[in-house]
């Protein structure tokens, strides 16, 4: 399946998965709309709407940085006009876009609370909603969220019940959307990794560099995506995949080039 001319929005693509995703579909000649609200460099998260959106273009794609919270449906509705004018279309909608806060219930202050769920769940949902007429619209239109299978585990739940309620959420939302819109032939499944991935927010929020080290690239959700996004709409729907599971239907079992230290003891992502 060529991404070529395919139009492609990202929720938080300025850095980490988003962007390695962006990359990745930018290669094969893909529209990619920038969908974040990082237009200033923070130096701890590194990254901008803006130099994301350079670093499509130089991979072969084209780009439009949109700032965008998706909190706010003026602000989604706006990154959804600006990419149907700019490109004609949608064809793809990568929900990436995640807040993360690991307390238990006594530790989880309602602004916390609100900030998952307004971004994981709210967010995600209406973007969603947003994109849908004009997903109808493509040949091969997929909607791909990066949210964890629905795994019922109580230690999954026991620590960080808030977190752990809006990411299932997500997929619930993504489970949801793949038999409502299964009709009019748009895929919807989500995706998850089986060990963390090396992103400013492993490094910062769950375990610095030790477990960085510990971690993949986000490549291997990259090509992941890509693996996903190449099927027929029509036939690849309802799923909540993980990572090495979708590789591996691929004929990829090589894992070791994903390793962030090659041959080093890897951690296992939440959820898995």
């Amino acid at each position: 399946m060529s991404f070529e001319n395919k139009t492609v929005i990202i929720t938080g693509a300025s850095r980490g998965i988003g962007k390695a995703i962006g990359l990745k579909l930018a290669k094969e000649g893909a529209n990619i709309v920038i969908a974040s609200k990082s237009i200033a460099e923070n130096p701890k998260l590194g990254g901008t709407i803006f130099t994301a959106a350079a670093e499509m273009e130089a991979a072969g794609g084209k780009a439009l940085a949109v700032q965008c919270d998706i909190r706010f449906e003026d602000q989604v509705q706006s990154v959804v006009d600006q990419a149907v004018e700019k490109f004609g279309g949608i064809d793809i909608l990568i929900n990436n876009a995640s807040a993360i806060a690991l307390t238990n219930t006594e530790q989880t202050d309602p602004k916390k609370f609100d900030l998952m769920h307004d971004i994981n769940v709210r967010g995600t949902f209406f973007i969603s909603k947003a994109c849908i007429s004009h997903l109808k619209n493509s040949s091969n239109a997929h909607i791909l969220t990066l949210s964890p299978p629905l795994n019922m585990d109580m230690k999954w739940f026991e620590n960080h019940l808030a977190y752990t309620v809006s990411k299932y959420n997500m997929s619930m939302i993504s489970l949801g959307l793949a038999a409502e819109l299964k009709k009019y032939s748009i895929a919807v499944n989500s995706l998850w990794p089986r060990t963390t991935i090396a992103t400013a927010a492993v490094k910062n929020l769950l375990g610095g560099d030790a477990l960085m080290n510990m971690s993949r690239t986000p490549a291997i959700i990259a090509d992941a995506a890509h693996a996903i996004l190449s099927k027929p709409s029509s036939e690849c729907t309802g799923n909540t995949f993980i990572d090495e599971q979708v590789l591996a239907a691929e004929g990829i079992t090589d894992l070791s080039g994903y390793s962030v230290v090659p041959g080093g003891r890897l951690y296992n992502d939440l959820f898995v």
